[in-house]
């Protein structure tokens, strides 16, 4: 299993009023976790755009555990949890600097063709990317 991990400065605009990081900002934090284990790997989501397909979000799933504050540091840990020919779920962990778990976290995402939404296999479109996922992915 292949595990990337990006570390976020928690900047004051993350924050709600007790300086607490506002509860969807985890999402966007995934997002980055997800962009980076994809460039770790030697691909680009935007590479897949610019060939007409899209990977839209199915479902997301988030436990929040123990706060992240402003000024503090979060590393938010991404792998692929499992991978099928339609689907793709991402594993996610973000903890505190001293490896406390603040939220854990998955999303499933599919992948379509811009044009008419209709899903594609991803082995038809990115066979290397797809065989890629098969050999990490956490699920045996």
């Amino acid at each position: 299993m292949v595990i990337n991990e990006t570390t976020i400065d928690v900047r004051y605009a993350e924050t709600d009023q007790m300086g607490v990081v506002y509860h969807a900002n985890y999402v966007i934090w995934m997002e980055v976790g997800r962009t980076k284990l994809i460039e770790q790997l030697g691909y680009k989501y935007a590479d897949l755009e610019k060939e007409g397909y899209l990977s839209p979000v199915l479902n997301i799933h988030v436990d929040y555990k123990t706060p992240v504050r402003y000024g503090q540091k979060a590393i938010v840990r991404t792998w692929v949890q499992e991978h099928s020919r339609v689907r793709t779920t991402y594993g996610y962990e973000i903890v505190h600097e001293d490896g406390t778990i603040a939220v854990t976290g998955q999303s499933t995402h599919t992948v379509v063709k811009k044009d008419t939404f209709r899903p594609v296999a991803f082995s038809k479109i990115a066979p290397e990317w797809d065989a890629l996922y098969h050999e990490i992915k956490a699920e045996k």
